[in-house]
């Protein structure tokens, strides 16, 4: 799917005419691009990953953070005296609670959205109507009818949006596919597991508390149900909540669903059915699952997903990541390395995690740094750059994005359902199951309005 030149675009162009050519996108490396104009950037949502996304960006490209954005006064103040530090020289960038005013106050050639994921598909839209390219974090939206939204006004806009889905851009993935998946060392393939054994839902009972006058609750829930405040959100606390996000399914199956996806160019897939629940932590107030198997058909291709928060995961060399089965070996994956197990026997090849502590020694000293992700995070903005030089999609693209997001959230209806379905992306509804269909769409809390209706 190409996207359509637009004025926005070809003034990006223009300004980004001293891009050096980056290399193949197979084979991409990160060094800084050397710009003569820098790059306009917004950053929409200031904790922990917007802020490292942020800073990858400052690693590789000439950039001008005009504005920084947060519900969370001492959040944002804080992503400012951090960004003061990786740019001393810079004009300081201006401040804003409400986002809306941001986009309206400047001209942006990227934003990045880095919220929770009740408000990634409003805020990406919200910036391509300003006029600007968007970075957003996965997953692309918290229903299916959100996530169609997005692709409509990325159309209508002609503007690229990059998705958070960085297993596309990790070194060390990219290479074993090239060197397994597309050289046909596995022979037939025909099912795959994704799988993700994290304790990371969280398991308390909080009392409700008085909401501290930096921190605005009411705009930081937006669209979501209103649930009583219980201390500041941010971190392990919203995801732990249904009315925020998609649960661990949401979270992390979308990032290695997507991986096998790409690696096996796969598109949508024609039945997701899963069974799950809150079987062992249930003395807390979270509402995520703590245990889900779902099971994604493709046309010849069957891909398994196992989530547990609890317990040991079934191999402790992989306890996130991805296994796909061919008639002549297995290919692990996981963000942290790959191996080619030949089947029935052979020399098992391994693909190691890139990390370029070196080359980028701010990184060791980054708060909540995930120093392992760094590589591929720097390489997906580098895609997105490319992306914007050559007139084509980035490697991450919004319609791609919105299959593994909306398959992962099609998985958790199943579930709440108990019954498989089948998703029609050509008449946005689910076939034959009415129930299912009104369900594709969560209700919005006012004064919010759910894009659906302007974007079809």
């Amino acid at each position: 799917m190409k996207t359509v030149s637009t004025p926005g675009r070809r003034d990006f162009l223009k300004k980004s005419a001293a891009l050096l050519a980056l290399s193949s996108l197979g084979t991409l490396s990160t060094g800084f691009i050397g710009n003569t104009n820098p790059i306009k950037v917004a950053v929409i949502g200031t904790g922990w990953y917007g802020k490292s996304d942020l800073f990858r960006l400052l690693q590789i490209a000439s950039c001008e953070v005009v504005a920084l954005c947060d519900v969370d006064r001492k959040q944002l103040e804080e992503a400012a005296k951090l960004l003061a530090q990786r740019q001393p020289q810079a004009s300081p960038p201006q401040l804003y609670k409400d986002y809306r005013e941001l986009l309206r106050n400047h001209t942006l050639d990227i934003t990045i959205i880095g919220t929770p994921d009740h408000w990634h598909a409003l805020q990406t839209i919200a910036a391509l109507e300003s006029g600007s390219h968007a970075y957003m974090q996965k997953p692309v939206s918290v229903d299916v009818l959100e996530g169609e939204a997005v692709v409509a006004a990325t159309k209508k806009y002609g503007k690229v949006v990059q998705v958070g889905l960085q297993r596309r851009s990790t070194p060390h993935l990219i290479e074993a596919k090239q060197a397994v998946i597309d050289t046909g060392k596995l022979g037939k393939i025909a099912a795959a597991d994704i799988f993700c054994y994290y304790h990371m839902r969280e398991n308390k009972t909080k009392e409700v508390q008085k909401i501290p006058d930096y921190f605005d609750y009411d705009f930081w829930t937006g669209p979501a149900p209103m649930r009583p405040y219980t201390g500041l959100p941010h971190g392990l606390h919203w995801r732990s909540f249904m009315e925020y996000g998609n649960g661990i399914t949401g979270d992390m199956a979308v990032h290695m669903l997507d991986a096998v996806r790409w690696m096996l160019d796969l598109g949508w897939p024609h039945t997701i059915s899963a069974k799950g629940g809150v079987f062992v932590q249930n003395t807390g107030q979270s509402n995520t699952a703590d245990t889900q198997t779902a099971v994604f058909e493709f046309t010849h291709v069957t891909v398994n997903w196992q989530h547990r928060t609890w317990g040991n995961p079934v191999d402790p060399e992989y306890p996130w990541g991805f296994k796909i089965y061919g008639e002549h070996g297995m290919l692990a994956g996981s963000p942290f390395k790959a191996e080619f197990i030949p089947y029935p026997d052979g020399a098992i090849q391994v693909f190691d995690c890139l990390y370029e502590r070196e080359k980028y020694p701010e990184d060791l000293t980054e708060a909540g740094m995930e120093i392992h992700a760094a590589p591929a995070t720097r390489r997906h903005f580098q895609y997105l750059l490319e992306a914007l030089r050559s007139n084509n999609e980035p490697n991450a693209p919004i319609y791609s994005s919105h299959i593994s997001t909306a398959s992962c959230i099609l998985a958790n209806l199943s579930m709440d359902l108990g019954r498989p379905l089948s998703y029609d992306p050509s008449n946005k509804l689910v076939v034959n199951d009415p129930e299912a269909t009104k369900l594709l769409k969560r209700s919005y809390r006012e004064p919010w309005v759910h894009p659906s209706g302007k974007y079809q």
